[in-house]
Protein backbone atom coordinates (compact mmCIF):
# COMPACT_ATOMS: atom_id res chain seq x y z
CA UNK A 1 0.00 0.00 0.00
CA UNK A 2 3.07 2.26 0.89
CA UNK A 3 4.27 2.41 -2.96
CA UNK A 4 0.12 3.60 -3.96
CA UNK A 5 0.42 6.29 -1.62
CA UNK A 6 3.73 6.94 -3.20
CA UNK A 7 2.51 7.19 -6.56
CA UNK A 8 -0.44 8.64 -5.68
CA UNK A 9 1.85 12.23 -4.41
CA UNK A 10 3.29 11.74 -7.40
CA UNK A 11 0.31 12.07 -10.03
CA UNK A 12 -0.55 15.09 -7.68
CA UNK A 13 2.67 16.88 -8.43
CA UNK A 14 2.63 15.81 -12.00
CA UNK A 15 -0.85 16.54 -12.85
CA UNK A 16 -1.46 13.19 -14.20
CA UNK A 17 -5.07 12.41 -14.27
CA UNK A 18 -4.30 8.87 -15.97
CA UNK A 19 -2.10 7.77 -13.17
CA UNK A 20 -4.78 8.84 -10.78
CA UNK A 21 -7.06 6.65 -12.55
CA UNK A 22 -5.05 3.83 -12.68
CA UNK A 23 -4.07 3.80 -9.16
CA UNK A 24 -8.17 4.32 -8.23
CA UNK A 25 -8.87 0.91 -10.26
CA UNK A 26 -5.91 -0.48 -8.29
CA UNK A 27 -7.38 0.42 -4.84
CA UNK A 28 -10.65 2.79 -5.12
CA UNK A 29 -10.14 3.49 -1.46
CA UNK A 30 -6.60 5.11 -1.78
CA UNK A 31 -7.74 8.55 -1.12
CA UNK A 32 -9.52 8.39 1.56
CA UNK A 33 -6.38 6.03 3.05
CA UNK A 34 -3.69 9.00 2.25
CA UNK A 35 -6.02 11.44 3.21
CA UNK A 36 -6.66 9.98 7.42
CA UNK A 37 -2.89 8.77 7.07
CA UNK A 38 -1.16 11.77 5.64
CA UNK A 39 -1.51 15.17 8.45
CA UNK A 40 0.64 17.59 6.62
CA UNK A 41 -0.88 17.56 2.90
CA UNK A 42 -2.97 15.19 1.07
CA UNK A 43 -2.92 14.66 -2.92
CA UNK A 44 -5.51 17.57 -3.46
CA UNK A 45 -3.55 20.29 -1.54
CA UNK A 46 -0.28 19.09 -3.89
CA UNK A 47 -2.51 19.26 -6.74
CA UNK A 48 -4.17 22.63 -5.83
CA UNK A 49 -0.78 24.13 -4.83
CA UNK A 50 0.73 23.18 -8.37
CA UNK A 51 -2.23 24.92 -10.10
CA UNK A 52 -3.48 20.55 -11.81
CA UNK A 53 -6.98 21.83 -12.49
CA UNK A 54 -7.60 18.52 -14.47
CA UNK A 55 -6.34 16.49 -11.68
CA UNK A 56 -8.22 18.52 -9.01
CA UNK A 57 -11.42 18.20 -10.94
CA UNK A 58 -11.00 14.36 -11.17
CA UNK A 59 -10.33 14.17 -7.62
CA UNK A 60 -13.52 16.57 -6.74
CA UNK A 61 -15.54 14.29 -8.84
CA UNK A 62 -14.70 11.20 -7.16
CA UNK A 63 -14.45 12.33 -3.68
CA UNK A 64 -15.90 15.50 -2.97
CA UNK A 65 -15.98 15.91 0.58
CA UNK A 66 -11.75 16.18 0.15
CA UNK A 67 -12.72 19.78 -0.42
CA UNK A 68 -13.09 20.20 2.87
CA UNK A 69 -10.01 18.24 4.39
CA UNK A 70 -7.27 20.26 6.08
CA UNK A 71 -3.64 20.57 5.82
CA UNK A 72 -1.28 20.73 8.94
CA UNK A 73 -1.60 24.56 8.60
CA UNK A 74 -5.38 23.79 8.84
CA UNK A 75 -5.64 25.30 4.97
CA UNK A 76 -8.13 23.95 2.82
CA UNK A 77 -7.59 23.42 -0.74
CA UNK A 78 -9.71 26.66 -1.03
CA UNK A 79 -7.24 28.60 0.93
CA UNK A 80 -4.36 27.11 -1.14
CA UNK A 81 -6.26 27.95 -4.60
CA UNK A 82 -7.10 31.73 -3.74
CA UNK A 83 -3.19 32.44 -2.49
CA UNK A 84 -1.97 30.73 -5.49
CA UNK A 85 -4.45 32.78 -7.97
CA UNK A 86 -5.47 29.35 -9.65
CA UNK A 87 -8.83 30.69 -10.35
CA UNK A 88 -10.50 27.56 -11.90
CA UNK A 89 -9.68 25.89 -8.94
CA UNK A 90 -11.20 28.14 -7.04
CA UNK A 91 -14.79 27.45 -9.05
CA UNK A 92 -14.47 23.99 -9.28
CA UNK A 93 -14.18 24.07 -4.90
CA UNK A 94 -16.76 26.24 -4.87
CA UNK A 95 -19.23 24.46 -6.92
CA UNK A 96 -18.61 21.59 -4.51
CA UNK A 97 -19.06 24.27 -1.47
CA UNK A 98 -18.96 27.12 -1.29
CA UNK A 99 -19.16 26.85 2.65
CA UNK A 100 -15.43 27.18 2.21
CA UNK A 101 -15.28 30.82 2.19
CA UNK A 102 -15.19 31.28 5.81
CA UNK A 103 -13.23 28.23 6.89
CA UNK A 104 -10.42 30.03 8.97
CA UNK A 105 -6.98 28.14 8.51
CA UNK A 106 -4.17 28.44 11.46
CA UNK A 107 -3.46 32.07 11.22
CA UNK A 108 -7.06 32.64 11.40
CA UNK A 109 -7.16 33.52 7.53
CA UNK A 110 -10.26 32.41 5.05
CA UNK A 111 -9.19 32.22 1.91
CA UNK A 112 -10.63 35.51 0.83
CA UNK A 113 -8.17 37.51 3.11
CA UNK A 114 -5.36 35.37 1.53
CA UNK A 115 -6.46 36.34 -2.01
CA UNK A 116 -6.74 39.95 -0.76
CA UNK A 117 -3.25 40.10 0.84
CA UNK A 118 -1.40 38.28 -2.33
CA UNK A 119 -3.30 40.56 -4.63
CA UNK A 120 -4.97 37.98 -6.23
CA UNK A 121 -7.57 40.31 -7.96
CA UNK A 122 -9.26 37.39 -9.83
CA UNK A 123 -9.84 35.16 -7.36
CA UNK A 124 -11.16 38.10 -4.74
CA UNK A 125 -13.61 38.61 -7.53
CA UNK A 126 -14.59 35.36 -7.62
CA UNK A 127 -14.80 34.29 -4.43
CA UNK A 128 -16.84 37.85 -3.46
CA UNK A 129 -19.64 36.52 -6.05
CA UNK A 130 -20.13 33.55 -4.72
CA UNK A 131 -20.26 34.32 -1.30
CA UNK A 132 -20.53 37.69 -0.76
CA UNK A 133 -20.72 38.04 2.93
CA UNK A 134 -17.22 36.26 3.67
CA UNK A 135 -15.99 39.85 2.70
CA UNK A 136 -17.55 40.59 6.59
CA UNK A 137 -15.23 37.92 7.87
CA UNK A 138 -12.51 39.99 10.12
CA UNK A 139 -8.96 38.76 10.40
CA UNK A 140 -6.80 38.75 13.66
CA UNK A 141 -7.16 42.46 15.93
CA UNK A 142 -10.40 42.67 14.30
CA UNK A 143 -9.16 43.85 11.21
CA UNK A 144 -11.42 43.52 7.69
CA UNK A 145 -10.52 42.66 4.75
CA UNK A 146 -10.17 46.20 3.47
CA UNK A 147 -7.85 46.64 6.40
CA UNK A 148 -5.46 43.91 4.94
CA UNK A 149 -5.68 45.15 2.12
CA UNK A 150 -4.25 48.44 2.63
CA UNK A 151 -1.91 47.17 5.24
CA UNK A 152 -0.11 44.45 2.76
CA UNK A 153 -0.63 47.61 0.02
CA UNK A 154 -2.62 45.61 -2.56
CA UNK A 155 -4.77 48.79 -4.11
CA UNK A 156 -6.15 47.22 -7.12
CA UNK A 157 -7.74 44.37 -4.53
CA UNK A 158 -8.64 47.41 -2.33
CA UNK A 159 -10.99 48.60 -4.99
CA UNK A 160 -12.25 45.18 -6.27
CA UNK A 161 -13.68 44.77 -2.49
CA UNK A 162 -14.73 48.51 -1.90
CA UNK A 163 -16.85 48.15 -5.24
CA UNK A 164 -18.23 44.80 -3.54
CA UNK A 165 -21.54 44.23 -1.99
CA UNK A 166 -20.67 45.09 1.77
CA UNK A 167 -17.58 47.30 0.83
CA UNK A 168 -19.76 50.34 1.39
CA UNK A 169 -20.22 49.25 5.12
CA UNK A 170 -16.88 48.21 5.52
CA UNK A 171 -14.54 51.67 4.49
CA UNK A 172 -15.68 52.91 7.96
CA UNK A 173 -14.64 49.70 9.80
CA UNK A 174 -12.78 50.02 12.57
CA UNK A 175 -10.13 47.67 13.64
CA UNK A 176 -9.48 46.11 17.70
CA UNK A 177 -6.83 49.73 17.77
CA UNK A 178 -9.91 52.12 16.40
CA UNK A 179 -7.99 52.14 12.70
CA UNK A 180 -10.17 52.94 9.61
CA UNK A 181 -8.52 51.79 6.73
CA UNK A 182 -8.16 55.65 6.21
CA UNK A 183 -6.04 55.61 9.40
CA UNK A 184 -3.89 52.71 8.19
CA UNK A 185 -3.72 54.21 5.26
CA UNK A 186 -2.51 57.70 6.23
CA UNK A 187 -0.05 56.33 9.01
CA UNK A 188 1.59 54.31 6.25
CA UNK A 189 1.85 57.39 3.62
CA UNK A 190 -0.27 55.41 1.29
CA UNK A 191 -1.76 58.55 -0.90
CA UNK A 192 -3.46 56.47 -3.06
CA UNK A 193 -6.26 54.83 -0.87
Amino acid sequence: MENLEKKIFEAASTGDVYLLKTLLKQDPLILDRVSLNNLTESPLHVATILGHADFVNEILMISPRLAGEVNSQRSTPLHLASGNGHVDIVRALLNVDPGLCTARDKNGFTPLHLAAVKGRVEVLKVLVEKKPDAALISAYRGETILHLCVRYNQLEALKVLVRAEYGPELVNAKDDEGNTVLHLAVADKQVEV
